[in-house]
């Protein structure tokens, strides 16, 4: 998914410190288009916190009403240094990027799409979708690979069941289950429906942090409340994840981690650099077709054109308290 904002922030993004605490983030919501565009809630990035493990962004939209917004329609446009994952809860999302992949995003069904040095796609609800609800998350690229060559994979990861919870593994390790998928970092995303009341208990990597983003129901991660729609962080160090399904109804929640990411980037519209410099020349690149993005082939429709530069240089923002 792009991000849309027509004016969005430019962000330096640095490695989190340890916190035994649990952070709870907010959403903001931010609209993705005109009028009547579907509108996401975004939890990271954030002031105070801008990377969990190598995740940097987390948009969660839905339940939306197809017929009232239009759904979602995103023109073509570009990344650099990052993979997308696309998980849905309900609907469908037709994918066309320009490493020649055209695939659809289905409830339970990862795809994963791997820009590295350059990469645009397109996005758009399928005329079948009533109902659109689900997440779109970024993965920053280290250093050694940001250049990465373009690619896209599918996985259906099967339903298990791991404490009382059916989980749905689809990057990483959780349960004895691992997903297929490649990472570049160590990470850790899996959906968790945890029923009513039931308490988990979570063997989990030390070295990594950890978000809960809730979907639905109440929980509370390590003790503490996190809303429905909000995003509890927790840092390194517990090799115990402790969430507890707290409402009357049962939860669902997207978990999320990896080790810290040791590096410095910068977020800025859709692409991930390592200074404003760089930031700059991928956006020239894009205004004027450079081959570094390729085309997408079958989108009915122009690219989106990038936002103007922010004024000034980068102000620097990351996850040290």
């Amino acid at each position: 998914m792009s991000n849309a904002e027509s004016d969005p922030a430019e962000l330096v993004c640095a490695a989190s410190s340890p916190a035994a605490e649990v952070e709870v983030l907010d959403p903001r919501d931010v609209p993705l288009g005109g009028p009547r565009a579907m509108a996401v809630r975004r939890t990271l990035p954030q002031r105070g916190r801008s990377l969990i493990g190598a995740w940097c962004f987390v948009d969660h939209y839905g339940p939306d009403d197809v017929s009232a917004t239009g759904g979602m329609d995103v023109a073509p446009h570009p990344h650099t240094g990052l993979q997308t994952a696309s998980w849905l809860f309900s609907g469908e999302i037709e994918h066309r990027d320009s490493h020649g992949a055209h695939a659809l995003v289905r409830p339970g069904e990862l795809n994963l799409m791997t820009a590295g040095r350059g990469i645009c796609h397109s996005e758009v609800s399928t005329p079948g979708t009533s109902v659109l609800h689900g997440v779109q998350l970024w993965i920053a690229l280290p250093d050694a690979h940001r250049d990465a060559p373009r690619g896209f994979e599918h996985h259906v990861p099967e339903p298990v069941v791991i404490g009382g919870a059916v989980a749905r593994v689809f990057l990483g390790s959780l349960g004895g289950v691992t997903s297929p998928v490649r990472g570049f970092t160590p990470l850790l995303g899996a959906e968790l429906v945890v029923p009513a009341g039931v308490v988990l208990e979570l063997a989990v990597d030390p070295a990594f942090e950890h978000g809960v983003l809730v979907d639905r129901g109440e929980v509370e991660l390590a003790g503490a409340v996190v809303p429905r729609g909000s995003l509890g962080c927790l840092g390194a160090g517990s090799a115990v994840l402790r969430l507890a399904s707290t409402g009357s109804e049962e939860a669902r929640v997207l978990l999320l981690g990896g080790e810290p990411f040791g590096e410095e980037i910068v977020m800025w519209w859709n692409f991930i650099g390592r200074d404003h410099d760089e930031v700059v020349r991928f956006r020239e690149e894009w205004e004027r077709g450079d081959e570094r993005f390729g085309a997408v082939v079958g989108y009915d429709g122009d690219r989106l054109p990038a936002p103007p530069m922010p004024g000034g240089r980068l102000r620097p923002r990351g996850n040290r308290r």
